[in-house]
């Protein structure tokens, strides 16, 4: 009897052990954040300094919009290949109507969109794209990968044709159209910090809200934990993934119409391989690739790694293609760790089946 409970306490002991290792590697992310800004603070006195840190923000920020997107599409166990070539066509959407405006040859008019109602257009272009995407994947039938490989093309070819490959400069629009303030959008700033910074917390906030307060957070998970059983509980699968993925063209165009408002300028190679940054930065950020577990909240930490690692890179003077193995690097070992988190959540629920 004593043997008995001296084993059943030996076994206690080292699933408690177990439980402290994956709420390490749960906590990994913010750990590896402490631990990258550490090391450029060491290597850079003047890594830390406000100027800097509101420079990186800015880039981080156009990392988590994307990834938070993202982050709803992976959680439904699916993929967007197509996220980077939507941001530059938002781009050059957005060029165009401020410089050339909407042509009516017919009637021989040239309607000139105000600001916002250039965001708005080019944020609903998004969301079609992304409807295009959910309908290929759920009425055709064709995989994720391929339909939005499929439709990384098909975005960067309209990107291209939308103005013969040359770029859209100068877009600040002009007072007698009406259609000028665009520019306010990457250059502007409340309370001290830039309207993109803003814009990452308010996106972050709403899918934080929406995917742990709303039913339709919960289908999502459902949706990538078991696709048959959420269909049998009641999940309208279809239109689920549907959305998810429209959700992933509204933020791909709110990175589209950033960038080309910081820049003053839209180039049909806006966002290229964005989709592969704002891949890792979910990974990153703990969510799985095989969907139904992460949190928004992990994406937007994902996505400081990558930035405060990107741009503490180029401070320190390494060269693009070393950042781009130290990248690499970086995303495979937080794959390793993901599958490592996963075998012991296993171990854990057999060992404690035993118990029973």
């Amino acid at each position: 009897m004593s043997e008995g409970k001296a084993t059943k306490t030996k076994q206690l002991s080292h699933i408690t052990k177990i439980d402290i290792q994956q709420l390490i590697l749960r906590g990994r992310v913010f750990l590896a954040l402490i631990i990258v800004i550490t090391v450029f603070a060491l290597l850079s006195p003047g890594f830390l300094n406000i100027a800097n840190l509101i420079i990186m923000s800015k880039h981080v920020a156009i990392f988590a919009i994307l990834g938070i997107g993202m982050t709803f599409v992976i959680l439904s166990a699916g993929i967007d290949l197509s996220v980077g070539s939507i941001v530059g066509l938002s781009a050059m959407i957005a060029g165009g109507l401020i410089n050339e405006g909407i042509q009516l040859p017919q009637f021989g008019v040239i309607i000139y969109p105000n600001a916002w109602m250039v965001i708005i257009i080019t944020l609903l272009v998004g969301i079609l794209m992304g409807a295009i995407n959910g309908i290929v994947i759920t009425r055709f039938k064709v995989a994720p990968f391929i339909a939005t490989l499929g439709m990384l093309y098909i975005a960067r070819g309209f990107a291209g044709l939308r103005n013969n490959g040359y770029t859209f400069s100068n877009i600040i629009g002009k007072a007698e159209f009406g259609n000028t303030g665009f520019d306010k959008l990457g250059a502007s700033t409340f309370l001290g910090l830039d309207y993109s910074i803003w814009i990452m917390l308010v996106f972050g906030l709403v899918a934080y809200f929406v995917t742990t307060r709303l039913p339709f957070g919960r289908h999502v998970y459902a949706l990538g934990g078991n696709r048959r059983a959420a269909a049998l509980s009641g999940v309208r699968t279809n239109r689920t993934v549907t959305i998810v993925y429209m959700i992933s063209g509204l933020c791909s165009a709110m990175v589209g119409l950033i960038i080309a408002s910081q820049l003053v300028a839209a180039h049909p190679a806006t966002g290229d391989s964005f989709e592969l940054t704002a891949i890792a930065a979910v990974v990153l950020g703990g969510t799985s690739l095989m969907g139904g577990r992460g949190s928004i909240g992990g994406t937007i930490i994902g996505a400081f790694v990558i930035g405060v690692l990107s741009d503490g890179l180029v401070i320190l003077g390494f060269s693009t293609f070393l950042q781009k193995i130290i990248k690499g690097i970086v995303i495979v070992g937080a794959v390793v760790i993901d599958q490592i988190q996963i075998g012991m959540q296993e171990r854990i629920a057999l060992q404690r089946q035993e118990l029973k």
